[in-house]
């Protein structure tokens, strides 16, 4: 893009100093300026684009993009726009050539869910043959490839890096996560989406977004964004469901398993090793457990239904899908390992209320009147604190045993972040804290009997614990299976 084309996208307020030959590449972090770059100063959450403008002039920036006037330097070349913030995300998509536009995008949003719809839909795409990319808060995949992913939704630059290496491997689809932040902070303007999904709405992010209406509302703003060619896959059991689709130009496809939507769906089976279901007439079977996977399940289908896949056709494939890494996965001592004789051990990344309830009501489910069930849990630190008694009071309400422990305390005292978890229990005859998440997962375990279900929360698929701004590597999963070695290693080699 030359500077011509450039003045022209932009719809500048003005124009001043000596344009460039060209535009160089797009950067909103003045840390990663090289010369000749286009710096456009973006107003955040937490820090402000414009105060950094010097210094990506100092970094060579041959091109400013802001809100403000630039005193001083009568020879640099800049742009004054109304919004910057608006601007990324399409400038972003068209410096990268467009690339959205090569592929088929399917949206994801919600409090819980997000993560094991879109693995899904892209497990389902996969197996169908078809070249399909993945973003969200695990992993990026490009085809078959792994990538590290960072944030659930990344910003319009990276995303539309992303897109470009996308279409040039070929990737006629892209499932992504979509976040509330990602949405009110206008990360996914400047591209469409082919398909959009809600999967429910509970409480999370009111330390950023400060009321459930207005967290609702940045959902809402997928929705509004769709086209009349889109469609829009609802949960009509979630009383925030047809509130989001209301206004909506696109073709809607709800569901519901209480008769309440345009799709049924029912249950028919669930156990430990698997769910079936049946949708309008085709029969699901997953190994997938719990009610809400079935609502994952479902909406996967529907998904892939709306993009002209025959139903059957996708239900045949989704037996053979596991599930996400830390998504209630089972963890065993080693790949072999007996299911008889060592306790059901399950990490998942519920870490809001309705997320642990979930878990918790599906594993209680299943208990025996000799099993015992055990939740090792924390809180993340910097994060909205009014979920932390409440998360007590679920753990309270279905585990025999509760073990509280720390998550990411981030800048906050974990001692005072457990205090805070204390606070919702109204018994503490079976409540133990250990701080050390470490010691808290091998001491469960040692102490569990062999035929309990122990619950390891909040972290799920992370490999880090993030303390004082430093990530350490930690993965609940790796202490867990380390932990059930030394205990029942030998025990098993002694049984064979």
């Amino acid at each position: 893009m030359n500077t011509e084309q450039l003045i022209d996208f932009c719809k500048p307020i003005s124009v001043s100093g000596t344009p460039p030959l060209s535009a160089g590449r797009l950067c909103h972090d003045s840390r990663k300026i090289s010369a000749g770059d286009l710096f456009i100063a973006v107003r955040g959450y937490s820090s402000d684009g414009h105060n950094y403008i010097g210094n990506a002039i100092d970094s060579g920036a041959g091109i400013i993009i802001s809100e403000e006037e630039i005193p001083g330097n009568e020879e640099l070349f800049s742009i004054r726009v109304e919004n910057t913030r608006l601007l990324l995300g399409p400038l972003a998509q068209e410096l990268a050539g467009r690339p959205a536009d090569n592929m088929k995008i399917i949206g994801i949003t919600g409090t819980n869910g997000k993560t094991t719809v879109a693995t899904l839909v892209w497990n389902i795409l996969t197996e169908l043959g078809e070249n399909a990319a993945l973003l969200g808060t695990v992993e990026k995949k490009i085809n078959k490839k792994s990538y590290e992913s960072r944030l659930t939704t990344a910003d319009p630059v990276e995303l539309a890096k992303d897109m470009k290496l996308m279409s040039e491997e070929g990737c006629n689809y892209l499932v992504m996560e979509v976040s509330s932040h990602a949405l009110d902070q206008k990360r996914t303007d400047g591209f469409s989406f082919a398909v959009a999904a809600f999967t429910n709405l509970t409480l999370d992010h009111l330390d950023y977004h400060g009321s459930m209406e207005a967290y609702a509302s940045s959902k809402k703003r997928l929705f509004n964004k769709l086209d009349s060619t889109s469609w829009a896959v609802i949960n009509g059991d979630d009383p925030r469901g047809a509130w989001m689709a209301g206004s909506t130009p696109a073709k809607i496809l709800t569901f519901s398993f209480a008769d309440k939507g345009l799709i049924k769906a029912s249950l028919v089976s669930s156990s430990l090793t698997g769910l079936t279901l049946n949708v309008d007439g085709t029969t699901i079977q997953t190994p997938l457990i719990g009610k809400f996977n079935a609502y994952n399940c479902v909406q996967a289908l529907l998904i892939c239904t709306s993009l002209g896949f025959r139903g059957n056709e996708v239900a045949g494939v989704m037996n053979r899908i596991s599930g996400v890494p830390g998504r209630l996965e089972r963890v065993d001592h080693s790949d072999t390992a007996n299911l008889q004789g060592q306790p059901f051990v399950f990490v998942d990344y519920a870490h809001t209320p309705d997320a642990l309830e979930n878990v918790l009501a599906t594993l209680k489910e299943f208990k025996q009147p000799d099993n015992e069930l055990t939740v090792v849990f924390g809180c993340g630190g910097d994060r909205d604190r009014s979920k932390r008694p409440l998360m007590a009071g679920l753990a309270g309400k279905y585990a025999d045993r509760i073990v509280v422990t720390t998550d990411n305390p981030r800048t906050e005292d974990p001692d005072r972040i457990i205090e805070e978890i204390l606070q919702g229990f109204s018994s503490r005859n079976n409540v133990q804290t250990i701080p050390s998440r470490e010691s808290a997962i091998r001491q469960t375990i040692r102490e569990s009997s062999p035929n309990s279900i122990i619950l390891i929360a909040g972290k799920g698929h992370e490999t880090y614990q993030e303390i004082h701004g430093k990530r350490i590597h930690f993965d609940d999963r790796e202490i867990a299976r380390s932990e059930m070695e030394k205990v029942y290693g030998n025990r098993n080699e002694e049984v064979a």
